[in-house]
């Protein structure tokens, strides 16, 4: 059984030079006519639609705290095929960084799906509605990484694309 609470507060977040460290992932999947998809969900502050992140705490690698996020703010989870990068926000007091997250499963409950609601869209509509330049950069480095790889489903060699575990650290 898997409990459906999402962490709170900040006492376990990690912060460099006076900025918090924010990790996330850009869930995606390919439609049965192999066009790719990608899911975004609303934020907590409002109407705009993001991709799941959140802090990326002491007890946690980079990969795991992506996963938490991925699982507790948009009920899905998956494999790790790529780091896009890592971006500081517009306000400089967040560092950002992003993984690539090839959806393998997505929950009927999450513990955020009372707040939060999501949608698989095309690439040109994540665009769209990404509110922050440095999520279409992401986006475009999804792109990238899965043109670069297969499109069909991964026997194991992930199909061109680095493989990243949960227990992985970068």
């Amino acid at each position: 059984m898997v409990a459906l609470v999402s962490r709170h507060g900040r006492s376990l977040q990690r912060y460099r030079a006076g900025r918090r460290l924010v990790v996330g992932c850009i869930p995606y999947k390919f439609k049965i006519d192999q066009a790719l998809e990608v899911l975004v969900i609303s934020s907590q502050k409002g109407p705009e639609l993001m991709f799941p992140k959140g802090g990326w705490e002491l007890d946690e690698t980079l990969p795991a705290a992506a996963a938490r996020e991925a699982f507790e703010e948009a009920g899905v989870t998956g494999n790790f095929e790529g780091e896009l990068g890592k971006w500081l926000s517009e306000d400089r007091d967040k560092v950002h960084y992003m993984f690539a997250m090839r959806a393998t499963e997505v929950l009927q409950q999450w513990p955020e799906m009372g707040r939060r609601e999501r949608k698989w869209v095309t690439v040109a509509e994540a665009r769209q509605v990404c509110k922050h330049p440095w999520m279409r950069e992401a986006l475009e480095r999804l792109e990238e990484l899965v043109s670069s790889g297969s499109r069909q489903e991964p026997r194991g060699g992930g199909g061109g694309l680095t493989a990243l575990t949960v227990n992985s650290s970068l």
